[in-house]
């Protein structure tokens, strides 16, 4: 009961931060410009990659050799599970990439504005999967408050990153000529996934406690597949990428920090 009562606040706060990022349609009438975007989308990505290594990758194998077992087998194994799942998804579900405006996924007659929301939406599922896993394999070791600790850093860098999520969907259907409150709704639904699939894993985890690094690591894939497949290659448009490559770096300390001052 406790792992759930702390999962709900983990995925609660990052799904809060989504919707404080949407209200940004309310003080913004036009889309921001292409600086900030690219500064939110490296942050973005430097954030993800530290918690992908620091709050699942490392906690996985530890957690596998404290089983007895080879800990880069569950950790490299998970990995490659989670990368594909998430192309299965980026495969399967129809969305749109703003920057392009690339459509992906199965063929479908779908609005554009439900296009932009379905990308986002789909990224964040490995996000509510990190959060939720990071504080159920705490509460399976009750007695080492570290790992609260780290999975409290965890929900915290990934709610930063949430606040820029949410105002790159919902000011773009402003733009596009949704109404205001509309746009903020649907940015805020956006990460309706997160604390669906974060209290989901808690579930499994419970019930297949002896998988939990397998899990650790599938989350720590499909992380690093959005950060590699959307993230870094949109902040990298344009003429000019050190902007982009200094913010993936500011953001990998600003998350390693956390989890060291916190752990």
């Amino acid at each position: 009961m406790q792992g759930l009562f702390w999962v709900a606040g983990g995925t609660g706060f990052i799904f809060v931060m989504t919707c404080l990022g949407s209200a940004m349609v309310f003080l913004f009438r036009r889309q921001t410009s292409h600086t900030i975007q690219t500064l939110f989308l490296g942050l973005a990505a430097g954030i993800m990659i530290a918690a992908s290594v620091f709050g699942l990758l490392v906690p996985a194998i530890k957690e596998a050799e404290s089983n007895g077992l080879i800990g880069w087998i569950p950790a490299a194994g998970g990995f490659i599970l989670g990368v594909l799942f998430l192309l299965g998804l980026d495969r399967l579900i129809p969305h749109l990439h703003p920057s392009t405006n690339t459509q992906e996924g199965v063929s479908s007659s779908m609005k554009r504005t439900t296009l932009l929301v379905s990308a986002v939406t789909l990224h964040n599922v490995p996000e509510g999967m990190a959060v939720g896993l990071s504080f159920a394999l705490a509460a399976q070791h009750s007695g080492e408050d570290a790992l609260y600790a780290s999975a409290m850093a965890l929900a915290i860098g990934v709610g930063i990153q949430n606040f820029p999520e949410g105002a790159a969907i919902s000011l773009p259907l402003r733009q596009e000529g949704m109404k205001t409150k509309q746009a903020f709704l649907l940015g805020c639904l956006s990460g309706v996934t997160e604390p669906v699939f974060g209290l989901l894993m808690v579930f499994i985890a419970a019930f297949i406690a002896p998988v939990m690094p397998w899990l650790l690591a599938f989350a720590a894939g499909a992380m690093l597949y959005v950060v590699v497949e959307e993230l870094v290659p949109e902040a990298h448009l344009g003429e000019h990428s050190n902007l982009g490559t200094l913010a993936v770096m500011a953001g990998f300390v600003v998350m390693m920090i956390l989890d060291v001052a916190l752990g």
